[in-house]
């Protein structure tokens, strides 16, 4: 079987032309599990097989590593674009690809005949508490108390078709993310579990971030939690409208178009290298 292995701002996962590899639905799983370990595998925060759609240009679909399925990377998506271009699956520059039912619009841009930087409009966040899902007695989680692990916490919350309980905090750098992470993402308050973005305002238009991803744990970089900070950084006062997001891995750029309610999305891929691999 043969492979891609590509990364957003150190958000590396395992790409998989879906065109040309033929693998059954139920064998996906434990196949995502072995390809995503970095000991054993060829390592990564999950697997994205690359298909053809008759709804939008190319279909994402994606697993976390631990082999359950994601609906959506903002990392992962940008490198969508650059392997269908890179690779001759398309010459347009302006793409869509559609992940779990949404479509995004993808804007690639060019140096000496390969993507460099993709643009992404990430849609509108969701902000109704039913839908992100997180459990609340209000309609939208704006600086709402949760606890965990005996201390109190306020979180924001955000889908970005997947959700994400964003945190404010000092000595995000310091943060025993591994520890707490895991409590986060499986409270009791998230009823599909969440991706938890811990975040240290330096300034207006600069925020640092670190995540930790349900499935997967930390990783270097989070697109959907980078659009989803923003978001609970301009609900909260805290930021102008567009923002530089420093990640473990790299830096992206976030813009919330409050007028059209549309986030957008610009940062690199990375091919890192290809290969080929036994299925079995």
């Amino acid at each position: 079987m043969k492979f891609t292995k590509m990364q957003g701002c150190g958000n590396d996962y395992v790409y998989i032309d879906g065109s040309r590899e033929q693998i059954p639905q139920e064998e996906k799983p434990e196949l995502v599990r072995r390809l995503s370990d970095r000991h054993f595998g060829i390592g990564g925060d999950g697997v994205i097989f690359i298909n053809p759609s008759d709804e939008a240009d190319f279909e994402m679909e994606m697993y976390n590593a631990d082999g359950s399925r994601s609906e959506m990377c903002g990392n992962g998506i940008r490198c969508v674009g650059k392997f269908v271009y890179d690779k001759g699956l398309t010459d347009k520059t302006d793409i869509t690809v559609i992940s779990a039912g949404s479509i995004k619009y993808l804007t690639l841009l060019v140096k000496d005949g390969k993507v460099e930087q993709i643009k992404v409009n990430m849609g509108a966040p969701e902000l109704r508490a039913a839908l992100v899902p997180v459990v609340s007695e209000n309609e939208r989680v704006i600086g709402e108390q949760i606890h965990v692990q005996g201390k109190d916490y306020k979180m924001t919350c955000v889908s970005m078709g997947n959700p994400h309980a964003v945190i404010f905090m000092n000595g995000v750098e310091t943060l025993a993310i591994e520890e707490i992470g895991p409590y986060f993402e499986n409270h009791e308050r998230f009823p599909r579990r969440t991706n938890t973005e811990f975040v240290e305002v330096i300034d207006t238009t600069t925020v640092r971030m670190r995540v930790w991803e349900r499935g997967t744990g930390e990783t270097l970089a989070c697109g959907t939690g980078a659009c989803a900070v923003v978001a609970a950084c301009v609900l909260n006062g805290l930021t102008e409208e567009t923002v530089t997001v420093k990640l473990l891995g790299g830096d992206l750029t976030v813009t919330w178009d409050r007028a059209a309610n549309l986030i957008y999305m610009t940062g690199p891929a990375v091919t890192v290298f290809e290969g080929e691999i036994q299925e079995g």
